[in-house]
Formats: C-alpha cells, structure tokens, sequence
C-alpha cells in the first residue's frame, strides 16, 4: 500500500472520529456538566484541600465575582514577603522554596545549608545517562526530552515503585536537583544534533544553587553576572507553585493517587506542562512582542500601539487569535503578584544591559491592554498583566532561547509537583475517579456480514 492510499483511509477514518467523538455543548448544561472543571461564573470546582499554595484574586459575594488584588502564599506565606526577605539579605530563594514547599516550615540557616548541599550532591547525573539517554537520542523538543528523561531515571533508582514517604522524599531531591541538568543537555544535544551548533556539556557545579547552575550549563563560557543569577532565581521562586488546580500540578496528584512510582507522576505532569494551554504561554507573548515590535513604528507613540492593540484583539493581525498574550488570567484580577515583583526585577537588569526602551513598550502595552479590550470586546471585565507577559522579556535579556521557556517553567515548578505527590500520597490517600455521563443511545450489535 502506498503512503498515499494510507493518507486517503486516514483521512476517511479522521471523519469518523469527528463524527462519533462530537459533543453538542448545550448538553454540558443540560446535564450541569462543568465543562474544565469550572464553575458557570468561571470559579473552579472545588475537588481537594491542600496546605500547599493558595492563590486569590477576586472575592465572591452573592455568587458574584468580586476583583481584588492578587496575592500569591506558599504554606501560608505571602509570596511577597518571602522575596523581599531574601532579597534584602541579598541571597538566592529558589532552595529555600523548595524546602518550604516540601516540609511545610522555612529552614532554619543550618537546615537551608545542609538542604542546598544535598541537592548539590545530586546534580550530577548517573554514570552514563548523558551518553546513553541525552546524546544518543535527542530530541528536537526539549519538554519531550525531559519527560523520557524522567521516565528512565526510573531504571537507575533501586527501589523506584515504593511509595513510602522516606523513598518518594528521596526521589523528589534528587528530581528537583537533576532538573536544570536534564533541561540543559537536552538543550545542548538539540542545538547540537538539529542546529549544527558546537555542543558544550560541562559538569553541573555542586557548589551553586539552581539559577547559577542553569546558566553555567547553558553558556559555552559558564560566564553571568550577580544579576542576571538573581533575576533567573526569581522567576524560578515565582513559577515554583501556583495551587493544586492548576493542570499539571492537578495532573500529578490524579496520576499520584492510583499509586504508581513517582517518575511515571512527574514525567505526566511534564506532559501536561508541555501543552501550549498550560506552559507555552510566555512563548506566545515573545512571539507577539517581535510582532509588535515589528509593525508599530514608534514604540512610545500610545495611540499608534493602541491601534494595532485593536487590530489584535479583533483577529486582524499577528497570529488572528484574538487575544493579548500574557494579559487576563483564570484567576488574577487587579493583578497577578508574580509579575509584578518580577517586573520590578526586570526593570533593573533592562538599565543594566540598556534595554529600557524594550521594557518601555511592554510597559505601555500592559497599560493600555484593559482600555482597548473593554472597547473591542465591550467588556467590564477586570483583566492584569500575568507572569508570562515578562518572563519571556526576562529569558530575552538573559540570552535564552524560546524553546527553553518552558522547560525552565519545569525546572521551577517541579518543586511544587513533588509537594503535591507526597501531599496527596499522605493526605488523601484515595484514588481520583470523577464521573462522566454517557449520553450514547443503546445500539444492536450487527453482524459483519450485514454491515453496509
């Protein structure tokens, strides 16, 4: 058979698959089916507890949707705070995070140092998983690679389908210290092996915490500067948890409850991140940023963006979407905690390396954004800037490639997917199984024979 008859019998089979698999949407309603787990106000279903992470940005009264500003805690701490005491004691966050989200209590100095050099004694990677796994099978999508990268550390861990807490713990650590080491190898094999570029595999430094580790590993050089290190560990601390309904975090702790190991849990949350709805969304705003950039002549002329805002928002140009990337969340609305701190970090490294004008626009845009979508859109809707809209400003002025955007969202969020497997292993202990309705017709079986 031919590749041409094999795509004629797909295309004809791609037809049925349409046709059995669609679904009228005014059945969701009929049946009170809350389509995405959300509510008809937009609220999420309340499907679990968690000690984890809280997220707020609006309040309810009479069933009604209240904005407010956006606030962010990790086990019952304002994410502000945490940042701004670390930042003033002039010291990285992203370890004490973790150990925060893992043990439910910030570490005392001497339990930060022995956590921070824990994680240092398992950067490396197993004797011959670089050869074996990252150089002699690259992949041209890093999330892929670090999903099967995942998947095979499960046969270098001795005891990988316990489930204890004593083992999960362990596996954790070692994932959360192995992550920005998988992400960079896979990284260096792809622009090696499909980019014709000189491949750089230099030993992770056990000495440096994850931010410093990840732009040694990256540059050929090993060379950053004190800021550049602060602003990377910032966006990790930032991305690090975001509560247990997001998908790939809800994805870890679905998967988590039917009892298996924890590598096949985290390698699906890996897969979930991967997902464009869920983790490419700082991509898409680089994207429609060099558009912009592009198309809109002077970058401080307001009414000229606010034109061409418009032209976005009613599919005209750019990816004809209709949507602003980066601005409006799920949750947040007066503001999204995240992107402010990480704006006020971006500014000062944007002076650094002269990029002021850069930040500018996206300064005005995230200004002029609100106005121009109540216009188009005749909507009183409350929408803010979200993390995403300066993460990929802040990966541009650190020199990282776009397709690695998404991978050091992995990096940090990792850390909350590990303390959502064990919270779910300890504090639940029972497996997820929601209900779906069938709504098909009984049918008679027919025979082969009289099938037309």
């Amino acid at each position: 058979m031919s590749d041409k008859d094999m795509n004629k019998i797909i295309k004809e089979l791609s037809v049925l698959v349409k046709e059995n698999n669609r679904i009228d949407p005014e059945l969701y309603t009929k049946y009170e089916v809350k389509r995405g787990l959300r509510n008809s106000n937009g609220t999420g279903v309340l499907v679990g507890l968690t000690k984890i992470g809280d997220v707020h940005g609006y309040i309810m009264d009479g069933g009604e949707k209240v904005p407010d500003q956006g606030t962010l805690s990790y086990r019952g701490i304002d994410v502000k705070r945490i940042v701004r005491n670390f930042q003033s004691e002039n010291r990285f966050g992203f370890e004490e995070v973790c150990y925060l989200l893992l043990f439910g209590q910030l570490p005392t100095k001497e339990q930060l140092e022995q956590f921070i050099y824990l994680l240092g004694q398992f950067r490396m990677l197993p004797d011959g998983f670089t050869e074996d796994m990252i150089l002699k099978s690259p992949s041209n999508d890093i999330m892929n690679k670090l999903a099967r990268s995942v998947l095979v550390l499960y046969s270098y861990y001795d005891h990988p389908d316990d489930t204890g807490v004593n083992n999960i713990l362990m596996q954790c650590i070692e994932l959360i210290a192995r992550f920005p080491t998988l992400v960079a190898y896979g990284y260096q094999a792809k622009a090696h092996y499909y980019g014709g570029k000189s491949l750089y595999i230099h030993r992770p430094q056990k000495t440096l915490g994850t931010a410093e580790n990840l732009l040694y590993l990256m540059r050929p050089d090993n060379q950053y500067t004190k800021m550049e290190a602060e602003l990377l560990d910032l966006a990790l601390v930032l991305h690090a948890e975001h509560g247990g309904g997001n998908n790939s975090a809800f994805t870890t702790r679905v998967v988590s409850s039917s009892g298996t190991d924890t590598y096949s849990a985290i390698a699906a949350a890996v897969g979930s991140l991967k997902g464009p709805k869920h983790g490419g969304a700082s991509n898409k705003v680089r994207e429609m940023m060099d558009d912009i950039k592009a198309n809109v002549s002077n970058w401080e002329d307001e009414d000229e963006i606010e034109a061409y805002l418009t032209k976005i928002l009613k599919k005209e140009v750019f990816d004809r979407s209709g949507l602003v990337y980066g601005v409006g969340h799920a949750i947040y609305t007066l503001s999204d905690p995240r992107a402010v701190l990480l704006k006020e970090k971006a500014l000062e490294l944007a002076k650094e390396k002269g990029m002021t004008k850069a930040f500018n626009l996206y300064d005005l845009i995230e200004k002029l954004t609100p106005g121009v979508f109540a216009k188009v859109k005749g909507s009183d809707k409350e929408i803010c800037a979200n993390v995403d809209f300066y993460s990929g400003f802040v990966y541009d002025m650190l020199n990282i490639p776009s397709e690695l955007y998404t991978s050091l969202f992995a990096v940090s969020r990792i850390a909350g997917w590990c303390a959502h497997r064990i919270e779910e292993i300890v504090g639940a202990n029972r497996i997820i199984r929601p209900a779906y309705k069938s709504i098909t017709m009984e049918k008679e079986y027919v025979w082969l024979k009289e099938r037309v």
